[in-house]
């Protein structure tokens, strides 16, 4: 693979994981966790997908041989991935959080029809 096509596939999935992470925010949202793992359980992939080109980016200038344009496009996709990684960390913490709220509006329901 070229420079460029290692850094496209950066991007690639880490925008795929960012994509992937908040289709699971939007099924907590909802409720819907099962439908929420899955989607964390993709965005897990991309973002293990992303890191393995990652590693071949930096084994690819382990000689440093970059051009001097290169650089802003390898940052550009390392901030890309990163990125993706910190919005994935906190989603899943909201996901925690809509279980449990999920599990108290299902307590408050049934003390209510015990009333």
């Amino acid at each position: 693979m070229t420079l460029e096509e290692i850094i496209f596939q950066i991007v690639l999935h880490g925008g795929n994981a960012r994509e992937e992470a908040y289709e699971a925010l939007d099924a907590a949202e909802n409720f819907d966790f099962d439908t929420a793992e899955h989607h964390l359980k993709n965005a897990e992939e991309e973002l293990a997908a992303g890191h393995r080109y990652q590693t071949e980016l930096v084994q690819t200038d382990s000689d440093n041989t970059l051009d001097t344009a290169t650089p802003f496009l390898v940052i550009h996709a390392q901030d890309h991935l990163m990125t993706a990684m910190a919005e994935l960390n906190l989603i899943k913490r909201l996901v925690n959080n809509y279980r449990v709220i999920a599990d108290l509006k299902t307590r408050v329901e049934k003390l209510e029809q015990a009333e």
